[in-house]
């Protein structure tokens, strides 16, 4: 199911929750608040914006490294009659978050995350007995130029494509997670519930006040453990039916300028500096996210012209086989199963 094209009260409540979201006992008052309506009907609406898949999560959402997490985002080239089943079997890995089908040679493409204390490029290899595998690259974030999905509900607040955004600062601590943390970050990781007090839950199984809940939160997001607090969208269902990964082969001593410039437009939501091999040449990645393939070359067409790189490729989503969150500090196991021949 999609979103009502014709509700734009809709629309803009999405939009204010996916950019902010009120630390208070009451934030669904506070947001009704601000678009005149009352505190049951916005309750009302979010619950069928539920039901209907596409708001998809309310919570924190917190950053992987800094709780000392090991992520890589994977590409694979499979053999296309095994692409399906070497995809479900990577699904089953409760590290992986986002896996899709791209239209390229590397024809599986999969985010990788494993705990403190594990070791990534291990875990990856679990995946080496499966069948129809031909090439695999590990691609780890060298650099991080940007990271956080917001996608404009309303098209007037963004449609000039132009590096106009300024980066978030962040004090830089180094957090070592305590057990105190961990069980923290494990409550407050959860969808929330669309009730009038709905961080209360989370304050009684913590044993603390509400108030501490938002302290810790407020802290969390001054160090950059937790990127915000926020609603998370379904693309598809959202309307954003052409995902495009741009990547680029920028010269080295270019790097830098061209991933900050990248990262200041509205419209990508994610860019990286990550390595490059023999047989992939880009080294600079950025997410766009568009309501057809036909919008999404033309806006990397506006951004190129910008960044003045020459060599660029769109890879676009063919299907999605799994978008989720990592549950952090959750005990998953994790096995293959044996495939089936007839």
């Amino acid at each position: 199911m999609t979103l009502n094209s014709n509700d734009s009260l809709d629309k803009e409540i999405l939009n204010e929750i996916q950019w902010t979201f009120p630390l208070v006992k009451e934030p669904f008052t506070e947001i009704a608040k601000k678009f005149s309506i009352s505190t049951e009907e916005l309750k009302e609406r979010l619950v069928k914006l539920k039901h209907s898949g596409v708001l998809r999560q309310l919570s924190a959402i917190f950053d992987t490294r800094k709780l000392g997490y090991s992520s890589s985002l994977v590409a694979m080239q499979i053999e296309p009659d095994k692409l399906e089943y070497v995809a479900q079997q990577v699904n089953r890995h409760p590290g992986v978050s986002h896996n899709y089908e791209r239209e390229h040679e590397f024809n599986l493409w999969f985010t990788l995350a494993v705990p403190p204390g594990s070791n990534l490029e291990e875990e990856l290899e679990k995946f080496s007995k499966l069948q129809g595998i031909k090439k695999v690259r590990m691609l780890p974030t060298l650099k991080l130029f940007k990271i956080g999905v917001k996608l404009d509900m309303v098209d007037d607040k963004k449609h000039d494509v132009k590096p106009s955004e300024d980066k978030k600062k962040i004090i830089d601590v180094k957090f070592q997670p305590t057990e105190e943390d961990k069980e923290f970050i494990r409550q407050l990781q959860k969808d929330m519930q669309i009730v009038d007090r709905p961080f209360l839950t989370a304050a009684k199984n913590l044993g603390i006040t509400e108030e501490q809940v938002f302290e810790k939160l407020q802290y969390y997001e001054k160090i950059g453990v937790m990127r915000r607090f926020a609603a998370i969208l379904r693309h598809r269902e959202a309307g954003f039916t052409a995902n495009g990964m741009i990547v680029w082969k920028v010269t080295e001593e270019r790097i830098t300028e061209v991933g900050e410039k990248l990262g200041a437009f509205p419209q990508v939501s994610h860019c990286y500096q990550r390595p490059v091999y023999k047989d992939w040449p880009y080294n600079v990645f950025s997410m766009i996210h568009c309501k057809s393939m036909d919008e999404a070359s033309e806006m990397a067409a506006d951004i190129q012209k910008q960044v003045s790189v020459d060599e660029y490729k769109i890879l676009f989503s063919a299907r999605e086989f799994k978008k989720t969150r990592v549950e952090y500090f959750v005990e998953n196991d994790f096995s293959l199963e044996e495939e089936i021949t007839a």
